[in-house]
């Protein structure tokens, strides 16, 4: 399956298991960033779909919010949903709960099932990209197929 890293790899097995087609491509530059991944593609900021994990603090669970690059997450909103405190993850955190690296978490093919949040906001675009498995690994895929891949919730973010 060309030339992809170890974790861009899977990402793209998952998504054709899920009966997808979209393609997994590694960039030659970081897209671990927003804005450095638009870069590295040549889109807008706000069609990259940011993968930011939280750890409810109670339950100890991840909960997995995909923002459009060009917004900020005000956690007061994502509070309203939850049953829960929420909390910042670190590294370790999300890589236990993910199975991948801040900057590469895919909006699927976790580690375990993650209860996920989808911005709102993407879909004013036809087409957004996300990270696949790796800092340069991206999927570029539509607002429907976000929410059909990963049975996110659309809620407002910022």
């Amino acid at each position: 399956m060309r030339n992809l890293t170890k974790h861009a790899k899977k990402v793209q097995e998952i998504i054709y298991d899920k009966g997808y087609t979209n393609k997994v491509v590694e960039l030659p530059d970081s897209t671990r960033t927003a804005k450095e991944a638009a870069s590295a593609i040549g889109c807008d900021v706000a069609q990259i779909a940011k993968s930011i994990v939280f750890r409810l603090m109670e339950s100890n669970k991840p909960l997995l919010v995909i923002a459009s690059g060009a917004n900020r997450i005000d956690e007061k909103q994502i509070k309203k949903h939850l049953d829960d405190k929420l909390g910042k993850a670190n590294a370790d955190f999300v890589r236990e709960h993910t199975g991948y690296v801040i900057g590469g978490v895919p909006p699927l093919g976790h580690t375990e099932p993650i209860q996920t949040y989808i911005d709102e906001d993407i879909f004013q675009f036809k087409d957004i990209w996300a990270a696949a498995g790796h800092p340069k690994a991206v999927v570029q895929l539509t607002p429907d197929e976000l929410i059909e891949m990963t049975e996110g919730t659309v809620v407002a973010v910022k």
